[in-house]
């Protein structure tokens, strides 16, 4: 007897018990599987290779997989049971688990066996001529039978329903063909899992659909032993030599090769067991039989080949089982944590949204400090959230600054420049009319109505003094040397007329980039898809509230800026009107000479016309202040309508979803948000009979 033999009995029982538990749906375990057409002869070969009478036909052992194990013992018995499928419910799989009988002796099993199969069958709920109540034709759950002695030698065999091409009427399906079908595949997919191929021999083998199943996932042919069945029927001698060859390795190799078997025919019957047995097998000392080896013959031939084929993939899988069944046992440890706790009650619901709302924070806190270290969130880019508004901000006060005005400011310097001097004040810049919004419009439905649609880029005009002389034309009064009060006032409202459109296109981008922020981060604290849609649901109207408010301040800072009297107190002012009537001056008189007589300057004040004069002064004084109005209105568009409305003040929309918001809701919108679905729930319940299964395995293993 090989060292596998010698060896492999304590694992394979080890291994049957992990099937029994069913940790092969977890786990691909050492086993063999025998499968074929319902006529392949599969029943007649199970029952003279493991000594179990089964029934033929359309009877009940094709319903559903048995699994027969031979294992030394003391005590002769045989014993029957029935391991629940794997998606069992527990009920069920209870009352499954619960069934068992014993009988001692062959003979007693045949007596019994078929009350005992149709308790069986009534138990699975399969549908059979003696259970014609059943509801299913075929079943997950599997017959389990187990024969012990002293003069047993370990076998575990897994016999599938055999597949059918024709159904027949009041008792098959075409779905029932199916899933007969998708049965066997699953059973033969595992690596681990040795093919039984049962093929009749007077059948071309080119034409068994078993060996295409086979060679589906075992291409090639390495883990797939081919049993020729009905050699009696071969009456040609050449029929005889084509299936000589297979056995030979001449024809459709395999790499675990061909046995040749001679079993009882269905109308036979096996007075002595070992004497028919015998008899049978005699054939194989006649032409062409002759021509193969012993060990490619007979049913004892092939039992001896079965078992120290299971002992060594035991021998090889078993050492890998236990590092694979721990590994799976932390997988399915981390997707149970990614559920969450259980959501059954009012207070779990609730227990579980806070630690949401928690977690949130700490992202909404972290992205507002720039702390990009403390959460792998922030491997996104669309959660940086401070960083995408310092950028967008400075972008606006760039562009503010250059294309904020209606007309350009003349030019007096290049070389004595004011306090706060700018861009404009020097020349035309080359500014792009055309504008996009640098997101789309489209991705974010909520939000319309907040954002701005008008994205059109302006460029300030020329022509700043015809239109200041226009407009005191039109608005002078009776003032000697001066001007009337209004006419600063309307030329800076009309200078700021585009400040509004810029500055909700720059509420609108950061508006964007929170909203973004929220519906990511929510994403990355809440993993199920339903909680979040509904709990995106429930802030939204709110959200939607804070973000206008933001708007709201910035057009509000608008309005007190281009529609009141024009007023500051910033010293500057003073200052760069100084500088900008000095600079007038200098310009005038800017000869090249080092004097400058004080009579030139004279001049050049005295041959001024008043209008002239006066639209100057306009200019001037509007050009100082627009500077000191515009660097203002800018921090304060920030300071108030971003930071404060839409970032760190106490109405922002980044700490709207919180605890406190959490702990206001009502019972119905916590169960409608926070409860977990019916397929959560199923996941759940999966899981954790996952683990239980996978820590007895462990315990098993050893």
């Amino acid at each position: 007897m090989s060292q596998s033999m010698l060896t492999s009995p304590y694992r394979l029982r080890k291994i049957d018990q992990l099937r029994e538990r069913n940790i092969a749906t977890y786990l691909a375990l050492p086993q063999l599987v025998a499968v074929g057409d319902q006529s392949s002869g599969k029943s007649s070969l199970l029952e003279n290779l493991t000594g179990i009478p089964f029934p033929r036909g359309q009877e009940l052992c094709t319903r559903y997989a048995t699994q027969i194990t031979h294992r030394r013992d003391v005590i002769s018995r045989i014993t029957i049971g029935i391991i629940p499928g794997p998606t069992a419910p527990a009920e069920h799989k209870e009352k499954l688990e619960s069934f068992t009988k014993e009988v001692h002796s062959t003979e007693q099993l045949n007596a019994e066996f078929p009350d005992i199969l149709n308790e069986v069958n009534t138990l699975m709920g399969t549908k059979t001529p003696r259970n014609p109540g059943g509801i299913k034709t075929f079943t997950e759950d599997v017959l389990k039978i187990e024969r012990c002695g002293p003069d047993e030698d370990y076998l575990t065999v897994i016999d599938v329903p055999g597949i059918f091409r024709i159904t027949t009427q009041g008792v098959t399906t075409d779905k029932d063909r199916q899933l007969v079908e998708r049965m066997v595949k699953n059973y033969i997919r595992d690596s681990r899992t040795v093919i039984l191929a049962v093929l009749p021999c007077n059948v071309d083998v080119a034409t068994q659909e078993i060996l295409a199943f086979a060679e589906e996932v075992d291409p090639t042919g390495e883990r797939t032993l081919g049993i020729l069945t009905k050699p009696d029927l071969l009456k040609e001698r050449s029929a005889k030599a084509v299936v000589c060859d297979l056995v030979l390795g001449k024809r459709r190799p395999l790499t675990l090769g061909y046995y040749v078997v001679r079993s009882r025919g269905g109308d036979e019957e096996d007075s002595d067991g070992g004497a028919d047995l015998l008899h049978r097998e005699n054939m194989f000392k006649d032409e062409p039989w002759t021509s193969l080896p012993d060990h490619k013959t007979g049913i004892k031939a092939l039992r001896v080949c079965l078992q120290e084929l299971l002992g060594q993939i035991a021998d090889k899988a078993f050492p890998k089982l236990r590092s694979e069944t721990r590994r799976k046992l932390t997988e399915k440890q981390e997707e149970l944590a990614s559920l969450g706790p259980p959501r059954q009650t009012g207070r779990q619901q609730q227990q579980f949204l806070v630690s949401v709302a928690s977690k949130f924070q700490n992202i909404v806190r972290a992205a507002l400090d720039a702390d990009y270290s403390t959460h792998q969130a922030f491997a996104d880019d669309n959660l940086r959230l401070i960083t995408e508004v310092v950028n967008t901000t400075d972008e606006f006060a760039v562009d503010f600054e250059a294309c904020a005005h209606t007309y350009l400011f003349e030019t007096v310097s290049k070389i004595a420049r004011p306090i706060f001097s700018d861009s404009e004040d020097e020349e035309e810049e080359d500014i792009d009319e055309e504008s996009s919004t640098c997101f789309d419009l489209n991705l974010y439905p909520d939000l319309e109505g907040i954002l701005t649609k008008d994205w059109t880029s302006h460029q300030p005009s020329k022509g700043i003094m015809p239109w200041i002389t226009q407009m005191h034309r039109r608005s002078r009064g009776v003032e000697l040397g001066t001007f009337g009060p209004r006419v600063l006032s309307s030329a800076f409202q009309e200078q700021s007329i585009y400040w509004q459109k810029m500055a909700t296109q720059y509420l609108s981008k950061v508006i964007f980039s929170v909203h973004k922020f929220i519906l990511g981060a929510l994403g990355k604290v809440c993993y199920e898809a339903r909680i979040l849609d509904e709990l995106i649901s429930g802030l939204m109207a709110d959200l939607l509230a804070r973000y206008q408010g933001g708007m709201n301040r910035a057009i509000h800072l608008v309005h007190i800026e281009a529609h009141k009297k024009p007023c500051t107190l910033n010293h500057y002012f003073n200052e760069n009107l100084q500088k900008a009537r000095n600079d007038r001056i200098n310009k005038a008189k800017d000869t090249g000479q080092q004097v400058v007589k004080l009579d030139d300057i004279s001049s050049v004040v005295n041959n001024q016309s008043n209008t002239q004069h006066t639209a100057e002064e306009i200019h001037d004084i509007l050009q100082a202040y627009y500077k000191v109005a515009r660097k203002r209105f800018v921090d304060n568009i920030y300071h108030q309508a971003v930071d404060h409305c839409l970032l760190s003040g106490p109405s922002s929309p980044l700490i709207l979803f919180c605890e406190q918001w959490v702990l206001d809701l009502s019972d119905e919108k916590l169960q409608l948000i926070a409860s977990e679905s019916r397929a959560t729930q199923e996941r759940r319940q999966s899981l954790q009979t996952a683990l239980q299964d996978l820590a007895q395995a462990i315990e098993i293993l050893g």
